[in-house]
């Protein structure tokens, strides 16, 4: 079978190398020649574990190729999937107008059965909506399937997401693209990976149910940890005795500074919005969007309250990804703090295994720096914010012997606040006790 994807975004590179390594032949279509051209030597545009590996093994082996010809695409391939991106508009809702041209063109270029199928997030009726268009735009009117196939992939964990997922969800409007879409996804069957085949609606709402739960899982922990703050609790804890209960599971219960990333942030509102047009109020979504917007200015408060006035002071941020295994800075936390710290005169010293180079183009005015160590080199605090592996066993007399002051603020919870008080530290984290006086307030 022949598949071609639109689109070499995160989304459809990732879809287009592993449905290669099950064995299709798989063509990645994009407008942007650069890329292309870079794809075609191996070159990932963006950081993924596992991915440019994929990427080069299944080049070689001639089942994954690269074209900005969409023509090219859409003549060789039974299966279309598009990929493209759907940014947030200003109201919340998501700007389909990628998915409008790509329609557009499938529909000029059809000249017998394709299946088209959504792997972009896209607001429930988007289906609907491509489907109207390509016949619109037919010039040989000929029979197609539509299908909503969502992604379900984690930034850091895409390839394993993909090869071994928990479900597959396909939405469609024929037993034939059912079909069809079943012998794509057959070499999952020998995993005995669930497969939900829904209508197209359906399909389409199971993509954002999922993220914005996801979404109001983090806000809701983040939520009990400024409470346990208050009553003296441990979120830690609150977070285990949550998370044992197996209706309840303990995944997405971890304290933080809020969650970032392309898709959280951009789905919760796009709900919120569908919810609008549907004269329905996402009461829960509306929440679940405040508490994570209110998180970050109260990390940005945690700073001033260790540090004071922060004109004329320097802090080290460990951390600019919004996660860790992954170079994407998008609604980044971190890059949040940066620039709220440098608008008050603060100076930022910042280093990320992955993200530096693209985040110096966002804030320029930040220090990169080579490492953890380097980083903290005359700071007045550290502030860790992406929990990467390196960031977890750091020597603490390394960093007593950088630092003019032993100010230490956990954004992620990766320290124990006994620990940190035996070394000397005055240590913040969330939904956890402080401890250790501010150096200011020793006698």
């Amino acid at each position: 079978m022949y598949v071609s994807v639109i689109g070499t975004g995160y989304v459809g590179l990732v879809t287009g190398a592993c449905f290669a390594e099950f064995g299709l032949n798989v063509l990645c279509m994009d407008t942007d020649a650069s890329r292309i051209a870079a794809l075609e030597k191996g070159k990932v545009p963006f950081y993924e574990p596992g991915l440019s590996e994929l990427v080069t093994k299944n080049l070689t082996a001639g089942r994954l190729r690269f074209t900005t010809d969409l023509h090219k695409a859409v003549d060789e391939a039974l299966v279309i999937f598009i990929a493209v991106g759907t940014p947030s508009r200003e109201d919340g809702s998501a700007d389909l107008s990628f998915i409008d041209q790509v329609a557009k063109d499938v529909g000029s270029r059809m000249t017998g059965y394709k299946v088209v199928v959504t792997k972009s997030t896209v607001p429930v009726g988007t289906a609907k909506r491509i489907r109207s268009i390509i016949q619109a735009n037919q010039t040989t009117t000929c029979s197609f399937g539509v299908v909503s196939n969502p992604e379900f992939l984690r930034e850091g964990s895409a390839i394993e997401d993909f090869l071994r997922p928990n479900r597959v969800v396909i939405g469609a409007d024929s037993p034939e693209s059912v079909a069809i879409m079943k012998d794509l996804y057959r070499p999952l069957y020998i995993l005995e990976t669930p497969i939900v085949i829904t209508n197209i609606p359906t399909a389409e709402m199971i993509k954002y149910a999922s993220n914005v739960f996801l979404a109001t899982k983090i806000s809701f922990i983040n939520e009990m940890a400024n409470l346990c703050e208050g009553v003296g609790a441990d979120v830690q804890l609150v977070a285990k005795g949550m998370g044992l209960d197996k209706r309840i599971g303990s995944k997405f219960l971890h304290a933080g500074p809020g969650y970032g990333g392309s898709c959280f942030g951009k789905d919760t509102a796009a709900l919120i919005n569908i919810g609008n047009e549907n004269n329905y109020e996402m009461t829960i979504a509306k929440a679940t969007k405040r508490v994570n917007d209110q998180q970050r200015v109260r990390m940005m408060e945690k700073i001033r309250e260790a540090v004071g006035e922060l004109r004329g002071k320097t802090i080290a941020l460990l951390g600019l990804a919004f996660k860790p295994n992954t170079d994407d800075i998008r609604d980044s936390p971190a890059l949040y703090l940066a620039e709220q710290i440098m608008k008050a005169g603060g100076t930022v010293r910042t280093y990320d295994p992955e993200a530096l180079e693209i985040s110096m183009k966002v804030l320029p005015t930040m220090i990169p720096c080579q490492d953890a160590y380097h980083t903290m080199e005359g700071a007045d605090v550290v502030v860790l914010v992406t929990e990467w592996n390196q960031f977890r066993s750091l020597d603490f007399d390394r960093v007593r012997a950088a630092v003019t002051s032993p100010i230490f603020i956990d954004l992620r919870n990766v320290y124990e606040p006994q620990r940190m008080e035996d070394l000397g530290f005055h240590y913040v984290s969330v939904g956890r006790k402080t401890v250790g006086a501010p150096p200011s307030q020793k006698s």
